[in-house]
C-alpha cells in the first residue's frame, strides 16, 4: 500500500515538473510593432550600441522641492552635518575618494594626526631603504619588513599585527601580504593617500 502511494506521488510530481519545463521552453510572444520600433531606436544610440548606459539615464529629471529633506544624497535640514558619508560620491569630493581607497587601508584612515605623528615619530629613524610606495602597492620580497614595536602599539593600538618599512621619509604600514594599507609622512610635508582630507 505504501510502496504503490510512493509510486503514484513519484510520477505525479515528475508530471508536474514536465509541465513546468515544457512550459519554460515556449518562444516568448512576438512583441507588437510599436515595442519593436522602440528597441530600434533605442539601440541606434550610442549607449543603445555599446550597453554603456541605461537609455532612461538621460530623462529629463525634475527639481528638488523647496521642503525637501535630502538634496543629491545630502541631508537638507537646518543644523544637519554637511559632506558627511551618506552623500553619494558624485556629489563629494571627499566620498569618492573614500571610495577609491582599498578596504584593508579603512584601519588606518580615521586615525587622528596625533596618533599619525606618533607612529611616523616613532618609526621614522629605523634604517631606511629607497624605495616609494603608496597606499595599495605590493612591497617587493626584497624590502625589509619589521614588526611595529610594542610601545608603538600601546599608543596606536590599531598598528597591532602590522609590518612597517621607512622609504623616502615615509613610514609604511603593510598587512601581511606585503600590500602598504597605510603612509605616513611628516606633518609639514604633503601626503598621499592614506590620510583622511578635510
Amino acid at each position: 500500500m505504501r510502496y504503490a502511494f510512493l509510486c503514484t506521488s513519484a510520477l505525479a510530481l515528475a508530471f508536474v515538473a514536465g509541465i513546468g519545463l515544457a512550459a519554460a521552453q515556449q518562444q516568448p510572444p512576438t512583441a507588437d510593432p510599436q515595442q519593436k520600433v522602440q528597441q530600434e531606436k533605442a539601440q541606434q544610440t550610442q549607449s543603445g550600441q555599446t550597453g554603456a548606459e541605461e537609455p532612461s539615464s538621460h530623462a529629463p529629471s525634475a527639481n528638488p522641492l523647496a521642503n525637501a529633506v535630502f538634496v543629491n544624497g545630502a541631508l537638507a535640514v537646518p543644523d544637519a552635518p554637511a559632506n558627511t558619508d551618506t552623500v553619494p560620491a558624485k556629489f563629494s569630493p571627499k566620498n569618492a575618494a573614500d571610495d577609491a581607497l582599498i578596504t584593508v587601508a579603512y584601519t588606518f584612515w580615521t586615525l587622528t594626526d596625533e596618533q599619525r605623528r606618533a607612529i611616523f615619530e616613532a618609526l621614522k629613524d629605523q634604517p631606511a631603504s629607497a624605495f616609494n610606495a603608496d597606499v595599495g602597492t605590493e612591497l617587493p620580497p626584497g624590502i625589509e619588513l619589521r614588526p611595529v614595536p610594542n610601545e608603538v602599539t600601546a599608543r596606536v593600538p590599531q598598528t597591532r599585527d602590522y609590518r612597517y618599512a621607512v622609504g623616502n621619509g615615509r613610514v609604511l604600514l603593510v598587512g601581511t601580504s606585503r600590500i602598504v594599507v597605510g603612509v605616513f609622512g611628516d606633518a609639514n610635508a604633503p601626503v598621499s593617500e592614506g590620510r583622511r582630507g578635510p
